[in-house]
């Protein structure tokens, strides 16, 4: 199998972002949605999709 020094990295920073919030996800949404909140950049929500038939 190939390994792909860019997907190692990424997993190498995941793994320490996991470790941080000591792999609780509740602790990771709610420092994610207080990044978010802290931002300066606007937030984009598209809305509900339209359901077609």
């Amino acid at each position: 199998m190939i390994t792909d020094p860019i997907v190692e990295e990424i997993r190498h920073f995941r793994t320490l972002h996991t470790e941080k919030y000591r792999h609780d996800l509740k602790r990771i949404v709610s420092a994610l949605r207080e990044k978010e909140r802290s931002s300066k950049r606007p937030l984009l929500n598209p809305g509900p999709k339209a359901i077609t038939n």
